[in-house]
């Protein structure tokens, strides 16, 4: 049975329609007309719910971001232009000058860069650590600290976190929970984890097709009792919290980040992903066998091999438990040099040279001339960028015409 068999039902089920248009129907207006000076009214207080203006919502990046949060159980969601578009949102919406983040584990290199440069010409201050180093991310808590984020699997150092064990600190401390999803929808449930936030860059295999640009942030409900967001360390939010309820978070982010800054969806966009999604499930689930196939089968043949469902892999016992679903369309191979790096993605037949992951094509790209060609010597290892490293996302490819490809690629 597929892994992902009760998301087969649902997602379809919620993109098409029983009446009328049957696929999802795609707004692209920049503006809406309110019909009169009172409803106009109504719709910037809140009271009633239509569209306002296409940069703080869209109906038709509504409906995806209805779905997304159903399938996150998340009380709702809001679509974004990009991923680091809604890493910014989810950020930026709780941030101020003097704040502190606790970054975990290998990050992607434009959020790396973001936190390490961006946030820093503004005052914030982000500290990063291995996802096992939990003393010490306990120990950097103080009462700065605004924000605790990691990203499910390391992207590319293939290392994967203790997700409950450090929402268990957040927890403890009263610190936001912020999860980048992006590799693995529906292997991982951030918000039953303990996570209050849930980023996901729907551009990668959400969308599975690379058609179209876009991010989403997922949010859990704000409590009726006792609450982290209620606390001292979120005094600036509280107003929205007793106008908005368990909504807040959302109303936040549209506040402080999406109106101003306009990291908005657009309706076309959103369109596509909602096409991708329906088949999410299927995808999904056929990628992360051969991943693991091919995997397996390479190191078998003396590729050095980064994938945790590997024995030799540091967190294989923790892939085996907390993962079982799977982590995702990564792996990694270290050629070793840059040369023999370029050699093998320049021989494969099968593989597109790209930046993107989460594709239905088999994607390569070699790290070190390419996102992380900016860092340092000492950030590339902390991030676990070696010359050598090429980083494989699977496609829907054969995974025997993968391995014989590798292998030819390899000349192994």
């Amino acid at each position: 049975m597929n892994r992902f068999e009760e998301f087969t039902t649902r997602i379809v089920q919620q993109v098409g329609k029983k009446e009328g248009p049957v696929s999802p129907v795609m707004v692209n207006s920049a503006s809406f007309g309110y019909g009169s000076s009172e409803t106009g009214e109504g719709i910037f207080e809140g009271s009633i719910k239509k569209p306002l203006y296409a940069r703080v919502g869209n109906p038709t990046s509504a409906q995806l971001e209805q779905i997304l949060a159903s399938m996150e159980g998340g009380i709702g969601a809001i679509a974004a232009s990009s991923g680091m578009g809604a890493t910014a949102m989810a950020t930026l919406s709780l941030l101020k000058t003097g704040d502190e983040i606790i970054s975990i584990g290998g990050l992607f290199g434009g959020t790396y860069s973001y936190f390490s440069e961006t946030l820093t010409r503004f005052g914030i201050t982000t500290h990063f650590f291995d996802v096992d180093e939990l003393e010490a991310i306990e120990g950097a808590i103080n009462t700065a600290t605004k924000i605790i984020f990691l990203e499910s699997v390391g992207n590319p150092n293939m290392r994967l976190p203790d997700i409950g064990k450090i929402a268990d600190i957040a927890k403890t401390y009263g610190v936001a929970f912020m999860v980048d999803n992006t590799c693995t929808p529906l292997c991982i449930a951030p918000i039953a984890l303990g996570a209050d936030v849930v980023v996901y860059s729907t551009t990668k295999i959400i969308t599975g097709n690379a058609s179209a640009l876009g991010g989403a942030v997922v949010y859990r409900a704000i409590s009726e009792g006792e609450d982290k967001f209620k606390g001292e360390r979120y005094r600036d939010i509280h107003p929205f919290i007793q106008k908005m309820g368990s909504m807040a978070l959302i109303a936040v982010a549209k506040k402080r980040a999406l109106r101003d800054l306009g990291m908005s969806a657009n309706g076309f966009g959103s369109y596509l992903t909602m096409l991708g999604l329906e088949t999410l499930p299927l995808r999904l689930d056929r990628i992360i066998q051969s991943v693991e196939r091919v995997a397996r089968a390479l190191s078998d043949k003396g590729f050095v091999i980064n994938h945790p469902c590997l024995p030799t892999h540091p967190h294989h016992e923790r892939y085996r438990t907390q993962f079982a679903k799977g982590c995702g369309t990564l792996l990694t191979i270290d050629m070793g040099s840059k040369e023999r790096a370029f050699e093998f993605l320049n021989r494969s037949k099968l593989i597109t040279i790209t930046a993107n992951i989460g594709d239905s094509r088999t994607l390569g790209l070699h790290m070190a001339s390419t996102i992380y060609r900016d860092f340092d010597e000492q950030t590339k290892e902390f991030l676990g960028i070696t010359a050598g490293l090429i980083r494989i996302s699977i496609g829907l490819e054969s995974a025997d015409a993968i391995i014989d490809d590798f292998t030819n690629a390899a000349k192994i």
